[in-house]
């Protein structure tokens, strides 16, 4: 099915500034003044100096880290993404040291888009998956 317009542009997130890098592209897709409703670390700063500080800090712990969509849905100034997130944690992540394991976890974001920017962000992630397979906190036991 063809992607809309905004999906176009908000799926460039993951496959563009997440995937390859592409900082310079945040001031095209997120509105100046957009709100973050994810805790990012304490001492990031707000806005899209946080989220490029983010990027940044996601793609040295995981070098070759890749999202991959898995579903797009939009209604009205809303917008929601299921993806993939992967990679091998070769540098620190949050103070956790790198393990050198392949990791896998997904996640689902919900962005408020307004005159053709991204001015809200929510997400979900599968943050214990992603801390048990890097081996900072234990898998349960079978039972």
């Amino acid at each position: 099915m063809p992607r809309t317009e905004i999906e176009k542009s908000m799926s460039r997130i993951p496959e563009e500034i997440y995937n390859h890098g592409r900082l310079e592209l945040a001031e095209e897709i997120f509105a100046a003044d957009y709100i973050e409703h994810i805790p990012l670390p304490p001492d990031f700063p707000k806005g899209i100096p946080g989220l490029k500080a983010f990027v940044t800090m996601v793609r040295a712990a995981f070098p070759d880290f890749r999202y991959r969509i898995e579903d797009v849905f939009t209604s009205g100034d809303k917008m929601a993404m299921r993806v993939t997130a992967q990679g091998t944690h070769r540098g620190d992540f949050m103070g956790i040291a790198a393990s050198g394991k392949q990791v896998s976890w997904t996640e689902i974001h919900i962005v408020r888009i307004q005159g053709g920017k991204l001015v809200e962000h929510w997400a979900n992630l599968d943050q214990l998956g992603m801390l048990q397979q890097m081996g900072a906190i234990p898998s349960a036991a079978p039972a």
